[in-house]
């Protein structure tokens, strides 16, 4: 498109003075919408004629009734008016009624641009933020891929018990940086006002130490947390406890349970 010959086509004052189609001056908007520079021209030929209304308006209210006085005398068949005075007057109210319908309608636009524009705005914001999201979670689930794919990581499979037989779950346990990653896709979403707890047991004696509860299990769609485990395990266990945790694993709840292979 011939952005210059556009603009100089006249249309867009026509546009501004509100005498196109419906179908036209949406056009002109679209067009707007689009190319800055045409914007631009409008804006210039509104100050324009705001300019020219101003100069032209009449400095007093046109007298009707006197007008009205001379259609109807039956002995006046002509109303002589000034050519030059009552013309510009005349001329110069007839061009402040178009251009202030036009002005109207082109502010209504522009409103309308400046909604649209923050509208494109805060879609843009919102997409870089979860493109931003996108490239963090992209990141964490390489450094999980590594994690579970390094030889040094310990595997322990941890299998249903009797409170939920058909559960299960993984550990992959890091012991150079005392870090657990936990795979609970195998446990069913705990009911209200209950948390899974994870615990790192020593098995003679019998000792548990809590790791921690697992709080946003129903937020996490990958269902793959991490918790810190600086502890000579020798078995992990999870138990359904109230939420806040406990201070010993509930037996009744022990979810599952898996010990590390015997070297």
């Amino acid at each position: 498109m011939d952005i210059n010959s556009y603009i100089s086509s006249g249309i867009l004052e026509l546009y501004v003075a509100g005498q196109l189609s419906e179908k036209e001056n949406k056009d002109v908007y679209d067009l707007m919408l689009k190319h800055p520079e045409i914007l631009q021209e409008v804006l210039q030929i509104e100050a324009a004629l705001i300019k020219l209304s101003n100069s032209l308006a009449p400095d007093r209210p046109i007298d009707y009734e006197l007008i009205k006085n001379h259609l109807t005398n039956t002995n006046s068949k002509v109303v002589t008016l000034n050519k030059t005075s009552k013309w510009i007057t005349y001329s110069g109210w007839a061009a402040a009624v178009i251009v202030g319908a036009g002005l109207f309608w082109t502010l209504n636009q522009k409103q309308q641009l400046e909604t649209d524009i923050t509208t494109i705005n805060t879609e843009k914001e919102f997409l870089e933020i979860q493109i931003e999201e996108s490239r963090d979670k992209l990141a964490e689930t390489k450094n999980l891929l590594n994690v579970i794919r390094d030889r040094n990581i310990i595997k322990v499979p941890l299998e249903g018990q009797a409170a939920f037989p058909n559960a299960y779950a993984t550990v992959y346990w890091d012991e150079s940086n005392d870090q657990v990653y936990l795979d609970l896709q195998g446990l069913p979403e705990p009911p209200e006002g209950k948390v899974y707890q994870v615990w790192s047991l020593i098995l003679d004696p019998l000792t548990p130490t809590s790791l921690g509860t697992i709080d946003d299990f129903l937020q996490d769609d990958n269902k793959i947390f991490k918790l810190e485990n600086a502890n000579k395990s020798q078995a992990f266990g999870i138990t359904l406890e109230p939420a806040g945790g406990s201070v010993s694993p509930t037996l009744e709840q022990l979810y599952t349970l898996g010990a590390l292979a015997a070297n």
